[in-house]
């Protein structure tokens, strides 16, 4: 149904369509006269994906009946009330409560970030919706911008209670698939677990980064991707957030025993509150709108659309990240044992009794003192005088003879 063919229409027999407020991946807005009560109302088309099968399109029809009808049991100030849901054209078309508000992603995109004090404000009224939700037995699964209306007074209400679990939101599943927006997905459902009041927690960290930085948390440019940051990457360091950073951080905890629950996340926004103090609350109020003036903002990416994944590839996703949890395991593992072993060898080395001196040197030997001798120049002499006379004594006896012959 389109904006010119939807004005006038008259939906179930009792809901007169005036005019389209909004269009997202799962449906349509539209304001509506409840010819019954005289009041005004949202009324939601929902549409259901083009690649979804008959199979599947019957199965996300009754979910939607049976869990609308549920959620429409859920009354709370910060929450719009699901007043009914109809058939019509073989779908289902859900009536809620018409709130005079925009979207947190519509504000975010046109005025950039928000405050900090403002971000802590919305973000008490959201938590306690979900609260209330959760004490119902009811788990949102697809908190995020879009689905949070903020009013001229900055007071928030969380939309689309028991419509995310029925048409695609986070938590279907339908034949081997799962269904959601992948920045605003949990890890534990990104890796196709059980979902439990956890993963709002997470959606409602993830939406609150956006509001307060004026982009998110995880952005990548394909929605598989933006899975793969989620369940394996930290988010981008906040830069805007201010004392807001640790609740942010709390509720961006990946492994959902350890995420910041209900209790520790209020008490946290609400010091945050008092910290601001009442003179803070009318600091910021979402500006009238202009179509002349746009921020540049989150635009709608493939993150915040709903998307469709199928069991085996967030299985492979899985079985990935997987190879690589156990390579950093692996090498956790040895640089551990080269740690422990460094430590050990310092030990040993501090506990080893200190080694013995080595021996003093020999003391020099003293020199030798070279005595002369005499027997070397006495003998020698003698012997050279002996031979000496002998050769006299005999130069002496040829000259006797000589003259004796004479």
């Amino acid at each position: 149904m389109s904006a010119d063919t939807g004005a006038g229409r008259l939906v179930a027999g009792r809901y007169a369509v005036t005019g389209m407020l909004g269009r997202g991946g799962m449906g349509v807005v539209w304001s509506a006269t409840d010819q019954v009560l005289g009041r005004p109302v949202a009324l939601k088309e929902v549409t259901f994906p083009a690649h979804l099968g008959d199979d599947e399109r019957a199965a996300l029809r009754d979910r939607t009946l049976r869990e609308a009808r549920a959620a429409a049991r859920l009354v709370h100030p910060c929450v719009t009330t699901l007043y009914d849901v109809v058939e019509e054209d073989g779908r289902p078309w859900l009536v809620m409560e018409l709130v005079d508000s925009r979207s947190l992603q519509e504000i975010v995109e046109r005025q950039g970030p928000l405050p900090w004090p403002t971000v802590a404000r919305i973000g008490l009224d959201v938590l306690a919706a979900l609260e209330a939700a959760h004490a119902a037995g009811i788990v949102h699964r697809d908190v995020k911008p879009a689905n949070v209306l903020v009013g001229r007074d900055c007071a928030a209400h969380l939309t689309d209670f028991g419509i995310a679990v029925a048409t695609g939101g986070p938590s279907i599943t339908t034949s081997g698939a799962i269904i959601g927006s992948p920045s605003y997905m949990a890890p534990e459902r990104a890796r196709g677990e059980e979902p439990g009041p956890a993963v709002d927690l997470w959606s409602l960290g993830a939406t609150l980064y956006t509001a307060v930085e004026g982009r998110r948390a995880f952005d990548r440019p394909e929605s598989m991707a933006t899975l793969l940051a989620v369940v394996s990457e930290d988010p981008a360091p906040a830069e805007r957030a201010g004392p807001l950073a640790p609740v942010l951080e709390g509720l961006l905890t990946k492994d959902p025993a350890r995420r910041w629950d209900v209790a520790r996340t209020r008490a946290a926004l609400q010091a945050l509150a008092e910290r601001a103090g009442p003179a803070a609350a009318p600091a910021w109020t979402p500006a009238a709108e202009d179509p002349g003036t746009r921020h540049d903002g989150p635009r709608l990416a493939p993150g915040d659309r709903v998307e469709r994944f199928d069991l085996e590839d967030l299985r492979g996703l899985a079985a990935g990240l997987g190879a690589v949890a156990r390579d950093a395991r692996d090498q956790a593992r040895y640089l551990a044992d080269r740690r422990r072993e460094r430590r050990a060898e310092r030990h040993a080395r501090a506990a080893a009794p200190p080694p013995a001196p080595p021996p003093p040197p020999p003391p020099p030997r003293p020199a030798r003192r070279r005595r002369f001798r005499r027997r070397w120049v006495v003998v020698p002499v003698l012997i050279a005088l002996l031979a000496v006379l002998a050769a006299v004594g005999g130069v002496l006896a040829l000259l006797a003879a000589a003259v004796g012959v004479w």
